[in-house]
């Protein structure tokens, strides 16, 4: 059975950026899931510092009202990745996962993250790189013309470890 991860599309980051493509797309991957009844997993990432548009006590940690409403599971994380001292593996193995399928905020950091640690746990992952997306850019990481979701999308790609399709592709299955 597969299962869908959408991983922080919370306040703090929808808020702080043109995410409205990104968002579309994720919507209409969840709606497929569910019509093929596929579990839709939501991860939500807390930070203690306020000073984070993340804190956990703040509106930016709250899941943005444009996709909660289809969340089966919602998985709270203090790290980038889903796995770490989480309940995502129990979760996993009671719906009997063998394949996840990445969606979600931010390209280079938290769905980087579980996508490689769904690998390391034996889990089949397919990676929607423009189903994804990132408050950051090129500036942030002093490489001008830098296309995050693609260079990430690429390196997943090569790795032949990890299944990366876009939106249109994932669709067409």
């Amino acid at each position: 059975m597969k299962a869908l991860f959408v991983i922080d599309v919370q306040n703090g980051i929808v808020e702080n950026g043109e995410f409205n493509e990104e968002l579309n797309k994720m919507n209409e991957i969840i709606e497929d899931c569910k019509k093929r009844k596929e579990p839709v997993i939501f991860f939500q990432h807390l930070d203690e510092e306020r000073e984070s548009p993340l804190y956990e006590k703040s509106h930016g940690a709250d899941l943005h009202d444009s996709l909660a409403e289809y969340a089966d599971y919602v998985v709270a994380k203090r790290t980038p990745s889903g796995f770490y001292e989480t309940e995502l593996e129990d979760i996993l193995e009671d719906l009997e996962i063998e394949q996840v399928v990445i969606t979600g905020f931010n390209t280079e950091f938290c769905c980087l993250f579980t996508a490689i640690a769904a690998f390391d746990r034996g889990y089949e992952v397919t990676f929607i790189e423009d189903a994804t997306g990132t408050v950051n850019n090129g500036d942030t990481y002093e490489m001008k013309d830098l296309d995050i979701r693609d260079f990430i999308g690429t390196v997943l790609h090569w790795s032949d470890m990890i299944e990366v399709l876009d939106y249109e592709e994932y669709m067409d299955l």
